[in-house]
């Protein structure tokens, strides 16, 4: 026998192989719990979809219970695991109500994903009130409701995974688009703060641009706006629900533990 040869108890060789095997097929989140706002269908069900995949248990979250009960079904149908919680994330309470009710069910919250965002354009001069705080309540107060409500519990157990949709609107601006934009500069700007309010705390928090994606909502678009889009995507294709679930879930993963305050673009390189 070689000098620096040790015996290892067969169990323990079987409970090395078991976690290897989790990371070798892939299901590095096994055991963690992840909210994904917005997520009954499009952009939002692919990421809920590919972290389950990736073994974590999923918690649907969104104002449409039939799109929130489809979006189980079809985790479910994967071999996951998966409820759903129905909030509208521009209500404190219900944001509050999310993280607690996700908790209460599912044991622990690790994995925050602020997807959940509505549309209302108009140009300035013609854009209402009602359009601009509408927009801003749910696509930058909601990600502030449910990043508050999420954090303390985040702190408390020190490990927090947090990521925030944006938009290429938020560099740029985007005509027509002005609450928008406003809205997902302000989530860029919210992300960077809880990184720098909570990295000691081992809570990462980061952001991602998705670039144009094949969904319900876009494949709604004339032929010629779309073939438009695409040719200013290097890759020549656009991106799918999946190549955000697939960041999304590497930021979410141990092998991104030092990764934050980070602004990622996921769009296939698409001039902006």
């Amino acid at each position: 026998m070689y000098p620096d040869t040790k015996i290892i108890p067969f169990g323990i060789i079987n409970k090395m192989f078991v976690w290897r095997k989790d990371k070798i097929m892939g299901r590095d989140l096994q055991g963690r719990v992840a909210i994904v706002t917005g997520s009954g269908r499009g952009i939002g069900l692919g990421i809920a979809k590919k972290l389950s995949e990736k073994g974590a248990s999923i918690v649907i979250s969104d104002v449409n219970e039939d799109n929130a009960r489809n979006g189980v079904a079809e985790i479910e149908a994967m071999g996951g695991k998966a409820i759903y919680i129905l909030a509208d994330v521009s209500k404190y309470e219900d944001a509050q109500n999310l993280v607690d009710a996700t908790i209460k069910e599912m044991g622990s919250l690790d994995i925050l994903v602020n997807n959940a965002g509505i549309n209302k354009d108009r140009m300035l001069h013609k854009m209402s009130v009602d359009d601009w705080n509408a927009v801003i309540a749910v696509n930058l107060t909601g990600v502030f409701n449910c990043m508050r409500a999420a954090v303390n519990y985040m702190r408390e157990r020190e490990y927090g995974r947090i990521i925030n949709i944006s938009s290429a609107s938020y560099l740029n601006g985007n005509i027509g688009q002005a609450n928008y934009a406003a809205a997902k500069a302000g989530v860029v700007a919210l992300t960077k703060t809880c990184a720098k309010e909570n990295g000691k705390k081992n809570i990462t928090c980061n952001a991602i641009v998705p670039g144009f994606i094949d969904t319900e909502m876009t494949r709604g678009v004339p032929e010629k706006a779309w073939d438009i889009m695409v040719g200013k995507i290097s890759m020549g294709r656009a991106g799918t629900p999946e190549d955000i679930g697939n960041m999304i879930a590497f930021l979410a993963s141990d092998e991104a533990s030092y990764i934050t305050q980070g602004v990622f673009e996921v769009g296939g390189g698409m001039v902006l």
